[in-house]
């Protein structure tokens, strides 16, 4: 008996997004594509203007945010469109198409900050005066000014504009060898059933309670990577060159500095999570051991990471329980947010929902100024699903009140304030499914979650952090890197987090790396780890009862990109620039390993 995955035409309507509140028909969205770049040599006609006054400055402004919010769109329609189905060629000709534009657009922006710098801050900051209408552009005035030594000429800007298209061809190889054409071998139960492999099943087989087909999906999934472990080292070093060549393009000393600058957050915040995070490893052996013991095996193994703790299987939650469950955990936000939840999820179809054939791995939510922000996801009726749609949820509440509240200039926030919203929604529905429901599978089920939640975020990622600082370091250094080095790079990270509590498989363990998209976005993943903190310190104020907490929470979400994101994370009541939210968020790791630790001891 073979499990399958159904092909993209078999899934119900009101569970795919809403394609057509954006463009009615692909004949629309091409219609856009060519009227933009018909457009285009009206916006240029403002390069070397800007000098002329505060009008000829706003008229810009105003023509330029009215193009970027038209080919965000663009993008974002073609990206989801090709993302539900990265086997439907013409979604796929159709992103490649809308890459171009971007990088097109881009390029004929790209005269706005460096003549912005030759005007000089003392007369901008005069004409945001004298001109009422520009007076919002102060944030992004003193942001540019902040990194006025790394903006270069307009010609130079031109041409590193040009480059996201041709840049983003390692990404764009790395996707389609890991969504397209890696072929998984089936999983093999401890019946002899054969279980269909694809990314969106593989976590729904890893959290089941039969060991055989946890092994064999987790062997085979790792065998296909390193059966393509060359090309994948090729494509990984790539960008990090890429990023390397930006770096010294833009007069930065190291590609991490280039990244922290964007957002102004300290280096002391990097250097400060992953020295807690190695201090509090030996928390994370006492959960394998803790594991271990709750499974009743010699040896653990990497694809027991994810195994139910309790003989009763978790609960079947369709896809509208979990709608209402979620609404009901965030409660304490107010009725207009979870009505807006409740609208999104049941009416307007933000969300993809379920696993088809090509669909890509993970989940996510993307939007853009003028759209509903959507959710890609593959749901699977368990609380690990629940959960992943609360935090897509945070994701899209935070750019819904964005884009209500703000310009299309701050219409999107930094990465590193991204990961609070999402990890918020999931602390408040998991409090919300301990305090509701007493049965103790059910709270092994809501724990386990959290578990893996943290195991993601606060294990995962801060090992792949460290992982990507050695290798970005070595690079700028001119060192060579083979798919080699890298496995046993990883493979050394992981036997120190397992502390040899779990046996450590070195080849499948070590090519982990090649497993996560998100190291092509140079410095993103040790933001995870500091969302969480900064998502549990926001949750523990409100429901502790911290007098407006709730009301700080949103101001945080509608400010999205007019702040510094330290400085934004501050309004709901949250320092991450001290070590002190990250360390209590391993209190509340450690909380949650007791706990477990006592309900299977029962």
């Amino acid at each position: 008996m073979t499990a399958s995955v159904p092909p993209r035409s078999a899934i119900a309507p009101e569970y795919t997004w809403n394609a057509p509140s954006v463009f009615p028909t692909p004949a629309d969205w091409e219609a856009e594509l060519q009227a933009i770049q018909a457009d285009l040599p009206a916006i240029k006609a403002y390069q070397g203007r800007l000098a002329e006054g505060p009008a000829v400055l706003l008229q810009a402004v105003d023509a330029l945010q009215a193009i970027a919010k038209r080919v965000n769109i663009v993008y974002m329609y073609a990206s989801m469109s090709y993302s539900v189905d990265t086997t439907d060629q013409v979604a796929a000709a159709r992103y490649n198409r809308a890459q171009g534009l971007y990088g097109q657009v881009m390029a004929a922006l790209a005269f706005f900050d460096p003549e912005l710098i030759a005007i000089g801050e003392p007369t901008i900051r005069r004409w945001l005066a004298e001109e009422p209408r520009l007076a919002y552009l102060e944030h992004y005035v003193d942001n540019l000014f902040r990194q006025q030594a790394h903006v270069r000429s307009a010609e130079v800007e031109e041409l590193l504009g040009l480059l996201a298209d041709p840049f983003s061809g390692a990404n764009n190889t790395y996707s389609l060898l890991t969504d397209s054409d890696l072929k998984f071998p089936p999983a093999v139960d401890s019946q002899g059933r054969k279980i269909e492999v694809t990314q969106g099943t593989l976590g729904h087989i890893l959290d089941g309670a039969d060991r055989e087909a946890r092994r064999t999906a987790w062997e085979g999934y790792a065998d296909q990577y390193l059966a393509h472990k060359n090309t994948l080292a090729s494509t990984l070093l790539t960008s990090v060159k890429q990023n390397v060549y930006r770096m010294r393009a833009r007069r930065y000393t190291s590609t991490l500095e280039m990244a922290l600058s964007r957002q102004n957050i300290p280096r002391s915040v990097y250097d400060n999570l992953l020295a807690i995070f190695k201090k509090n490893l030996p928390t994370w052996h006492r959960y394998w051991r803790v594991r271990r013991k709750a499974l009743g095996v010699d040896t653990l193994h990497p694809y027991d990471i994810w195994a139910p703790l309790s003989q009763q299987s978790g609960p079947e939650v369709p896809y509208q329980q979990a709608v209402e469950w979620i609404c009901a955990g965030l409660a304490p936000l107010g009725e207009e947010y979870v009505s807006r939840i409740r609208q999104g999820c049941l009416v307007d179809r933000w969300v993809d929902v379920y696993p088809n054939q090509g669909k890509s791995a993970g989940a996510f939510s993307y939007g853009a100024h003028g759209t509903h922000p959507f959710i890609m996801m593959s749901y699977t009726n368990s609380v690990s699903s629940v959960s992943t749609l609360a935090h897509e949820l945070g994701h899209s509440m935070h750019s819904y009140l964005t884009w209500q509240t703000q310009p299309v200039i701050y219409g999107e926030y930094a990465m590193f304030v991204a990961e609070v919203a999402s990890n918020f929604h999931q602390a408040m529905v998991r409090a919300y499914l301990l305090d509701q429901f007493s049965d103790p599978a059910f709270q092994i089920s809501v724990l386990e979650e959290a578990m893996d939640n943290f195991h993601r975020y606060f294990f995962i990622m801060p090992t792949l952090a460290r992982f990507e600082l050695e290798v970005h370091e070595r690079v700028e250094r001119g060192e060579g890197l083979s798919a080699d080095d890298l496995i046993n790079l990883m493979a050394d990270l992981f036997a120190e987090g397992y502390g040899g509590e779990m046996h450590v498989d070195r080849e499948r363990v070590g090519i982990t790396w090649a497993q996560f998209g998100h190291l092509y976005v140079d410095y993103y993943v040790f933001q995870y780890a500091t969302g969480i903190s900064g998502a549990h310190a926001i949750a523990r104020r409100i429901l502790s009862g911290v007098p407006g907490a709730a009301q700080d929470h949103i101001n945080f979400l509608k400010a999205g990109g007019s702040r510094y994101p330290v400085d934004a994370l501050k309004l709901a009541g949250v320092d991450l620039s001290q070590p002190e939210p990250v360390e209590a968020a391993f209190e509340v790791l450690a909380g949650y390993v007791d706990r477990l630790e006592q309900l299977t001891a029962k």
